[in-house]
């Protein structure tokens, strides 16, 4: 029996069910992490019903206090009876157990508070009105409340001929007018971030290059004139875009409804302010799904608003794909060819193998080391001197003396070459010797042969680098922190503008909106479905891009698989 023990474990057979089931319970966790993610992240967008009840908890003097309830529950727990009596609430010691519902009932700008948690057991007369209505605005989050009137310009259109009934006829009328001040909104939106701003770029330029003349002492009379000329023409055509858009504004806010609140508060809301009404209690699968995608498609598409609690994070993932690629291009030639001389050109010695012991350490050193070093050598000692010698003319106002998307992706390459190098000098240790051989044999040079034969056969091992590269640098925080990242800005580092791609630009990321959201948000309740969304999107723009690099190096693992690299 002892025999065929110590046979069963010097197979090793034990080992690989320890591996398997190693790998299994990975799987599961990782698969937990995203069920996770999903479930709680796009639970967000649906439609929720909304819910009218009384809440009569009880008081300490024995008064009955009701109170009206109108909101989505969007959680529940179970509570310990003695928690609630401590919280001042004097329920029966006799249950030991409550169940709790976390409301949303919106109207913040009305209550002071969005979120409110209320016992499951003092709720009564529970109803789903049809006639509820949802609304987004863009700003004070989510309102509930019963349309009760519609005005232009101050006059009422019930009985106006427009919307002759209080009910069907008015929330018709309602729904067409918020879909034409949605369509305003977006041409102010896009005057203001192309028109206006596309101006406003150019008057700055011509300052810069009339403050250059005057350093250069070359500002003559034939340039200041046309300096003038070019300036009165921009100002001609920011005259005449802030008459469109005065236009504009006061098209877009004759428009107003009133609400009546769950508490009898009538409430006036401009439809300017309003993203989306709905009224969810009365929708069926499909409307609710047409809502739900348009919700998710914002999401993906839009800014965000309401101090990132609210509307989109396409700008997050703009700038955490642009920074991944710029990182990328960096990082990739910079590691391949320190990986090229330390294994083809490099004497090997006690010199080489200290290099490589200190490639290998780079990889542990905490990331926010990276991040100090990239503000204090890239950002004030290279950007600095950027200024001093090309943008003179803007100075004490650095260009690219301060955080920018430049910076953040160089400090990352920095901080992922050590993982670049030491991948692509394995697949290079890994090219037999006959092959280099072979090829100086037929007349090649060593460049050559390097060029034409060597990293060819290496590049599955520079892909997967760069893999592993990009895993690392897309979840990174910290250094961000201090050489680029910021909480909103105000336009994406891409545009129609010269030079078209703007380095110099601070931009946003997702990786640290997540935390700016879930840990420096003022309203919790409000962003933490948010954060669960984001870094669920997170995730797929990291999975996206590893596919991406995996198939190209399947590829070139493919073409040279015959020489079994």
């Amino acid at each position: 029996m002892r025999k065929n023990y110590d046979k069963w474990i010097s197979s090793g057979t034990p080992f690989v069910w320890l591996n398997a089931g190693a790998v299994a319970i990975s799987i599961l966790m990782v698969a937990g992490v995203l069920g996770v993610l999903v479930v709680k992240g796009m639970a967000n967008f649906w439609p929720a019903d909304v819910l009218h009840a009384d809440y009569q908890p009880p008081a300490e003097n024995g008064q009955i206090i009701v109170s009206k309830i109108l909101g989505e529950s969007v959680d529940s727990e179970a509570v310990l009876g003695s928690q609630i009596i401590s919280s001042g609430i004097p329920v029966s010691d006799a249950q030991d157990f409550y169940t709790r519902q976390l409301i949303k009932r919106g109207n913040r700008d009305v209550s002071g508070a969005d979120f409110a948690w209320v016992l499951s057991d003092f709720i009564y007369e529970a109803s789903y009105p049809q006639k509820v209505v949802t609304i987004e605005r863009r700003e004070w989050g989510n309102f509930y409340g019963f349309l009760m009137n519609l005005f232009e310009d101050d006059i009422s259109l019930i009985g106006s001929g427009e919307a002759t009934s209080p009910q069907a006829d008015l929330w018709y009328e309602f729904t067409n007018r918020i879909e034409r001040a949605v369509r305003i909104q977006d041409d102010i939106d896009k005057i203001e971030k192309e028109g206006i701003d596309e101006v406003n770029y150019d008057l700055e330029r011509l300052r810069l290059l009339e403050r250059k003349f005057e350093i250069d002492n070359e500002l003559d009379s034939v340039k200041i004139r046309s300096l003038a000329d070019e300036r009165a023409r921009l100002d001609r055509v920011y005259s005449g875009l802030q008459e469109e858009l005065s236009d504009l504004y006061l098209e877009v806010g004759r428009d107003r409804a009133v609400f009546l609140t769950a508490d009898g508060v009538e409430k006036s809301i401009q439809l300017s302010d309003v993203v989306r009404a709905y009224r969810a209690n009365s929708l069926n699968i499909f409307e609710k799904l047409l809502i739900y995608f348009s919700k998710i498609s914002e999401f993906l598409t839009d800014d965000p608003r309401e101090a990132n609690t609210e509307g989109g994070i396409f700008p997050a993932i703009f700038g955490t794909v642009m920074m991944v690629l710029l990182m990328s291009v960096f990082v990739t030639p910079f590691g391949v060819v320190a990986a090229v001389y330390l294994r083809e050109y490099a004497k090997q010695g006690t010199v080489t193998n200290i290099i490589r012991v200190a490639v290998n350490n780079l990889a542990g050193v905490p990331s926010i080391v990276y991040g100090v070093f990239g503000l204090g050598f890239f950002i004030y000692i290279v950007g600095g001197g950027i200024d001093q010698f090309f943008y003179s003319e803007a100075l004490p106002a650095p260009t690219f003396g301060t955080p920018g998307l430049l910076w953040a992706s160089l400090t990352l390459a920095l901080l992922t070459v050590p993982v670049v190098i030491v991948s692509t000098e394995e697949g290079l240790a890994r090219i037999p010797r006959s092959v280099r051989e072979g090829s100086l044999a037929l007349g090649a040079t060593k460049f050559e042969t390097l060029w034409r034969v060597v990293l060819p056969m290496a590049s599955p091992a520079m892909m997967t680098g760069l893999i592993l590269a990009v895993a690392r640098a897309a979840g990174e925080v910290a250094p961000l922190m201090l050489v680029g990242v910021v909480k909103l800005a105000p336009s994406l580092p891409v545009d129609g503008n010269y030079p078209y791609l703007h380095l110099d630009q601070q931009f946003m990321h997702l990786g640290f909106h997540i935390y700016d959201v879930g840990f420096q948000s003022p309203n919790i309740e409000a962003a933490r479905p948010l954060v669960f969304a984001t870094a669920l999107l997170l995730v797929i723009v990291i999975a996206v891009l590893n596919v991406t690099a995996v198939s190209i190096r399947n590829r070139l693992r493919e073409k040279f698989k015959s020489l079994d690299v």
